[in-house]
């Protein structure tokens, strides 16, 4: 063989090998563009979230610095069943909607409960937070068991929240208070005979500052249930992270992280 066709022999296998990989190279970035269009994601390979970030135990960030909770440690489990990577959008409650909207990330991560109004503008994912609304009493006090019970004694409610009317249709007399925080200091001193609250703030609040001398005295039975929110164009989405919310609660994942920041179960 000439040194001329030796030459042309290696020149025509480095260019069918070069095709051989350009071939391999081009087949595997459209399947996982593929992919990750079939989910619809703001940014490629990437679940963008939005959540408040100041709203303890849910959102906020630690004594270093970190953005932690209960929802951020969900969304994760959740980024990470469906191999993608996860980034947070910190944004205030009043903006949120608009930013889901607008298309800035592809879902809310921040307690939102499920109510008739907002089923009619967004999808939700099935629910990873179940929550009743609780009497909350002082632990030796036996008089309130139900909510029929609250008929002639003092509650200490927020007058622009759903308790202080399910206060009123109970028949207590209602003291207003700005929040949990003093509606609880009216109780421990004997101000008040009980409040109503979500039974998550309770459960918070026994875990970060208990044993506080308090229990649950009754509970509503329609609990409150709160899920990640996402535009009626995400549907994929939606059934791609149903799907790995019913893993990770067979996986006793959800209970672990639920177990952590309130002493229970409160994801089902």
């Amino acid at each position: 063989m000439s040194r001329r066709t030796r030459f042309a022999t290696l020149a025509a296998l480095t260019a069918s090998a070069a095709l051989v990989l350009a071939g391999c190279s081009g087949s595997s970035a459209p399947a996982s563009s593929s992919a990750d269009d079939d989910l619809g994601l703001v940014s490629a390979g990437t679940l963008t979230v939005a959540t408040e970030g100041t709203y303890r135990p849910f959102s906020f960030h630690d004594e270093t610095g970190e953005l932690v909770g209960f929802d951020v440690e969900i969304a994760e489990a959740v980024a990470d069943k469906l191999d993608l990577e996860v980034k947070f959008q910190e944004t205030q409650w009043d903006a949120i909607f608009a930013g889901l909207e607008a298309g800035r990330f592809d879902l809310i991560a921040n307690q939102v409960s499920i109510n008739p109004e907002r089923e009619e503008k967004y999808l939700f994912s099935a629910p990873y937070t179940v929550s009743p609304g609780v009497i909350v009493v002082p632990e030796d006090d036996d008089s309130i068991s139900s909510f029929a019970d609250l008929a002639g004694k003092t509650t200490a409610q927020s007058l622009t929240s759903n308790w202080y009317e399910l206060a009123q249709d109970s028949g207590a007399t209602v003291e207003a208070v700005e929040g949990w925080a003093q509606a609880v200091a009216l109780l421990t001193q004997g101000r008040v005979d009980a409040t109503i609250n979500d039974e998550l703030t309770f459960l918070d609040y026994e875990k970060t500052d208990g044993p506080t001398g308090l229990k649950i005295a009754a509970e509503t039975d329609d609990p409150a249930s709160s899920a990640f929110a996402l535009t009626k164009d995400k549907q994929a989405l939606v059934d791609a992270i149903d799907e790995a919310l019913s893993e990770l609660r067979d996986e006793g994942v959800l209970a672990e992280i639920s177990e952590k920041y309130f002493g229970a179960d409160v994801t089902s």
